[in-house]
């Protein structure tokens, strides 16, 4: 069996990336209910610094077994920079969210993560944007206001914080997209846990506080849970192709909305159901595949290469998706 048959017939398991990413949905959704708890006695600054470091203990036994072709040694070092400090800015805001609304109301902003990815893409790569994502985008921002419920006397500001986490991550996201074609996914990774340890540390010498015993199992758990649904999300989207398992990331709001009924209490009133519908909807439209794709500078050249030769050796029609993956028609 050639390599590319290899490689299609790996990623033709869309039911075990479903099973993976589900798996990884319900990993972060326990680390965000851990990350509830122990905000209730540790400053913000102490949990996201804790939960990078702990993951970069338990990532960096996996990245020595995989070892990388080509190490760690990077030459995009600016993009992994980006990428580190707006997924870095994203758990921030997020695990501010967390404990001051709703575990389930935080989760649900954090995932309006996939309507921002086309608006960045464009804005930054020249993404075409599919008239379907467009129309996806619009109802998915009627879900947003549904949840902020502004003029209606019980907006909540921290709100918006919930909602930058989810515009950040997008930013990642693209980042990401943008350094896939020459970085493996195992670098990528590396990058964000060190820059994101060594950053958070940072605010750390004006906001040190010692964490009571109690507290130290949850914040190991943590990052243990942030490592493995890591690692499980990698694996689901090895599996298959992003537009068949990515609407199962969206289980992570189911699993919140369940931790958050039994530990707190928590429910959610009919204008926050009816926006998590239109949110949950519009994000898999937008995670659906259309048949444009545009990358600048070297990647795409790398792209319309890996393109030219593919259509030589299968004698099939390839376009690029807009996650970046091959659409093929026969």
């Amino acid at each position: 069996m050639n390599p590319t048959s290899q490689a299609e017939t790996y990623r033709n398991q869309p039911l075990a990336g479903a099973l993976f990413v589900l798996s990884a949905s319900f990993m972060f959704a326990t680390m965000g209910a851990l990350v509830k708890v122990v905000s209730q006695s540790l400053t913000n600054d102490m949990v996201v610094f804790f939960r990078n470091l702990c993951a970069l203990v338990f990532i960096l036994p996996w990245i020595w077994y995989r070892r990388p072709h080509g190490g760690i040694k990077t030459a995009i070092f600016r993009l992994h920079l980006i990428r580190s400090l707006a997924g870095l800015g994203a758990m921030y805001c997020f695990f501010y969210a967390i404990n001051q609304l709703k575990l389930s109301e935080a989760c649900l902003l954090a995932a309006t993560t996939p309507l921002f990815i086309p608006m960045i893409a464009y804005a930054w790569i020249r993404e075409p944007v599919a008239q379907k994502v467009r129309r996806a985008i619009i109802i998915g921002f009627i879900g947003i206001v549904l949840i902020l419920k502004p003029g209606l006397g019980v907006f909540d500001p921290v709100a918006m914080v919930g909602l930058t986490a989810g515009v950040l991550a997008a930013l990642a996201m693209v980042s990401i997209r943008r350094m896939s074609t020459s970085e493996p996914t195992i670098r990528i990774v590396f990058y964000f846990t060190v820059l994101g340890t060594i950053i958070s540390a940072v605010p750390l010498i004006w906001t040190w506080q010692s964490p009571q015993p109690r507290i130290w199992w949850h914040l190991v758990l943590i990052g243990l849970l942030a490592a493995v649904g890591q690692i499980l999300l990698t694996k689901g989207y090895s599996l298959a192709p992003a537009a068949q398992v990515g609407p199962f990331t969206y289980g992570n709001v189911v699993f919140a909305t369940l931790f958050g009924w039994i530990f707190w209490g928590e429910s959610l009133d009919a204008m926050t159901w009816a926006g998590a519908v239109l949110i949950c909807i519009a994000g898999i439209i937008a995670t659906r595949r259309t048949k444009t794709h545009a990358l600048l500078g070297t990647t795409a050249r790398a792209i319309n290469s890996a393109e030219a030769s593919h259509r030589k050796n299968r004698s099939v029609k390839s376009t690029r998706s807009w996650d970046g993956e091959f659409t093929k028609k026969k």
